[in-house]
């Protein structure tokens, strides 16, 4: 039953120009947000002080324009993100990676967790292939269709 609630919450808020519900159904509340609203006003300012410090981090940047144009070269499948949230390479701090750069992977295995609203989403493989090169850091946010993984076809 509370699943055709929340299934009607979600068509309400698709289908509207509202950007957040927030109900109560027998005691458990829901609350849905379309686009969630950044509070922190510093990022202005972090902007401006890349921008005044770039004259002085010239050899940094030319060093990440160098990363970014080796993983255009490199033949391979990138698998996106398909939604922003928190990315995890393992399901626990204790256990071990889902996967590591070298290994070889076959479709429907579970690449990582991207937690979005307290939800963990698992990631899986498109296609056979080979990790070539892992592109996010365990704990780092991700952004909708951010390249995570490089990927190298069977």
């Amino acid at each position: 039953m509370w699943k055709n609630r929340l299934k009607e919450l979600l068509y309400i808020l698709e289908n509207s120009k509202v950007n957040e519900i927030d109900v109560t159904f027998f005691g458990v509340r829901y609350r849905v947000v379309k686009e969630p609203s950044v509070h922190d006003e510093s990022l202005p300012a972090a902007e401006n002080e890349v921008s005044n410090d770039s004259k002085q981090t010239i050899d940094s940047d030319e060093s990440v324009d160098q990363n970014a144009e080796e993983t255009k070269e490199i033949d391979g499948v990138k698998v996106l993100s398909p939604m922003p949230g928190t990315f995890y390479i393992s399901p626990s701090l204790d256990e071990a990676s889902f996967v590591n750069e070298g290994d070889s992977i076959n479709k429907g295995d579970t690449l990582c967790i991207i937690e979005a609203m307290k939800i963990m989403n698992e990631i899986e493989a498109e296609e056979n292939g080979i990790i070539h090169k892992i592109l996010v850091e365990n704990g780092h946010a991700v952004e909708f269709n951010q390249p995570l993984f490089l990927i190298n076809p069977k």
